[in-house]
């Protein structure tokens, strides 16, 4: 008797489900939505796959591009259609200009519905055209393994960055008897630079006097950090980060030169314009990094500029190189490493990299304390306290100038800060960090502007007890705002006053530890207790709020403004 072959079946959302775990995913971020819950149904039969249930779609982007840099893996976020994608598309943004791999996955209407303008419907080609690097819709079960690996790949190859994927909820539920292939879990295709490349390089750069390398972007690693320090020791050259990637190079190194960002050295700003050597090393060296591309002529530089980038569309794009190298910056720093070191005597360029040093350590020492509660002794407190391999994550704001150019970034991925200058990064990332190494001491900073775009992300660390201590700067105003204005409009203050809860009693209220600081002598006190209670805390440091910056006040800004 022929007994007839059992043929398993399953539905398109299971297909997903076990296309993720053959992906080794082992962290999902995400607001539940009606549009995909055969998906959530589905993830119940997956326990290897955590989830992070988050309050705001957001929030929910913001921590998979955290988990993306932190792991150098796709980050996964899923989100319910039209509202959902929208309120996610601030994290899909981080994760495009950051260079972060990220899938994000969106619930959609069924596939009968579709161009009537249904229920919550967007066409998420069009909307997230520029953002990601590609966006598709699955619209069929048997499609699914083809379409997720396929966005693995999209998401970590080249530059990395933001896949989305549409999901029709009628196909979700539709039932297949293609079962997924056994596929291995993706893996970047990685180009290597060319012998010739490698000995035009060095033959470039042992005959400069005073180069200088900025390195940054994304794909990166520990051992890159190891090899590039070692690199720029044998060779004697100056390494400075580009724009909140200063966690890419140790910040004690003597050949560490400081950072290209927002508020840069005026005296690294001038070297950068003056050497006769400039190794671009995986940064696209865009707004922020160039001081408003002011630092490298367009688009021929007045340097020798050497431009090593993943993605050779970026390369000549802005500026002209006299060598373009098409390769992760990670795989080129280790091939030069394997060179020989340069014959002829470099004592005079260690003295460069000696002085390039001396500049950092100068511009990056503490002011004079200001106010009853002094910002320079909070950070001198916690450069004292924090372990070497702390996570430190902010968004947005003046405070953030406290944490770029004062703390020092000793291991790779220390530093967890959007690129892109998004307000409200640094709650979100710091639930991501904590989750993923909960080992690590995680600490969040954040202004009282910032603070509340993704405030309600307490409610998610304390869900999970995640062990995060918040740092909330509460000067009672969108303070970067009102400095510009001060400069440019003085004396005339528009829309930049904020009226704020307590921050403390809100973070009590979520049960979290919650406490206001507002003295100098409080907060190491507070710091340790925030710092033992189970789970996670906040401080609120009541700052002056006429002291602006580390080191103007308003009225010094009225006084230096032009239309004074």
């Amino acid at each position: 008797m022929n007994v007839p072959l059992q043929i398993k079946s399953l539905t398109g959302a299971q297909c997903l489900v076990d296309c993720l775990r053959q992906q080794e995913v082992e962290q999902c971020f995400l607001v539940p939505g009606e549009s995909y819950l055969a998906v959530l149904d589905a993830l119940t039969d997956a326990p290897e796959v955590d989830i992070t249930v988050c309050r705001q779609e957001g929030g929910a982007a913001m921590m998979a591009e955290a988990y993306g840099k932190l792991t150098g893996r796709p980050g996964i976020c899923m989100v319910t259609r039209g509202p959902g994608a929208t309120n996610a598309s601030a994290g899909l943004h981080i994760a495009r200009q950051d260079a972060t791999p990220m899938i994000l996955f969106v619930g959609q209407v069924a596939r009968g519905m579709r161009e009537r303008e249904a229920f919550q419907e967007i066409d998420y080609r069009r909307m997230f055209g520029q953002v990601a690097k590609w966006v598709a819709e699955v619209d069929s079960p048997q499609r699914m393994a083809e379409m997720v690996s396929r966005a693995f790949h999209v998401a970590m190859s080249g530059r990395p960055g933001p896949v989305v994927l549409a999901l029709p909820e009628d196909m979700l539920v539709e039932l297949t008897d293609v079962i997924p292939p056994k596929l291995a879990a993706a893996r970047p295709a990685v180009a290597a630079p060319t012998d010739a490349d490698v000995r035009s390089l060095l033959s470039t750069l042992a005959a400069a006097s005073n180069p200088m390398i900025i390195v940054g972007g994304g794909a990166w690693s520990d051992q890159a950090r190891q090899d590039l320090q070692a690199f720029a020791a044998k060779w004697a050259v100056p390494v400075a980060a580009s724009f909140r990637c200063q966690d890419f190079f140790d910040n004690r190194h003597p050949c560490y030169a400081g950072d290209a960002g927002i508020g840069i050295n005026p005296k690294l700003a001038a070297r950068i314009r003056s050497v006769d050597l400039l190794i671009l090393l995986g940064t696209r060296f865009s707004e922020m990094e160039s001081s408003g591309y002011s630092l490298i002529n367009i688009p021929k530089p007045l340097q020798k500029l050497i431009h090593i980038y993943p993605d050779p569309d970026e390369i000549g794009r802005v500026y002209v190189p006299g060598l373009g190298v098409a390769a992760p910056a990670a795989e080129t720093v280790a091939a030069l490493l394997d060179q020989a070191v340069p014959e002829h005597d470099l004592s005079e360029r260690q003295a460069y990299v000696e002085d390039c040093n001396a500049d950092y350590r100068a511009w990056s020492s503490l002011p004079e304390g200001r106010g009853d509660l002094a910002m320079a002794e909070v950070m001198q407190h916690l450069k004292n306290v924090l372990p070497d391999d702390a996570i430190v994550t902010n968004g947005a704001g003046n405070y953030t100038v406290w944490v770029h150019r004062f703390l020092n970034y000793r291991k790779h991925r220390t530093q967890l800060a959007p690129i892109s200058g998004s307000m409200g990064y640094g709650l979100p990332a710091a639930v991501a960090a904590a989750r993923t190494h909960p080992d690590r001491q995680v600490v969040c900073f954040a202004g009282d502007g910032c603070f509340l775009m993704h405030g309600q992300e307490l409610a998610t660390a304390m869900k999970y007890r995640a062990n995060l201590n918040v740092i909330v700067v509460n000067n009672g105003m969108y303070g970067t705002i009102r400095m510009h204005q001060e400069r440019n409009y003085p004396g005339r203050v528009s829309a930049t006053d904020l009226v704020n809860p307590d921050f403390a009693m809100l973070a009590k209220s979520y049960g979290c530890h919650g406490e206001t600081v507002r003295r100098t002598d409080q907060f190491a006190d507070a710091w340790n207790r925030a710092c033992a209670f189970n789970g996670p805390s906040l401080l609120e440091l009541q700052v002056d709020p006429e002291l602006i910056t580390p080191t103007q006040t308003i009225e010094d800004l009225r006084r230096a403004s032009p239309r004074t």
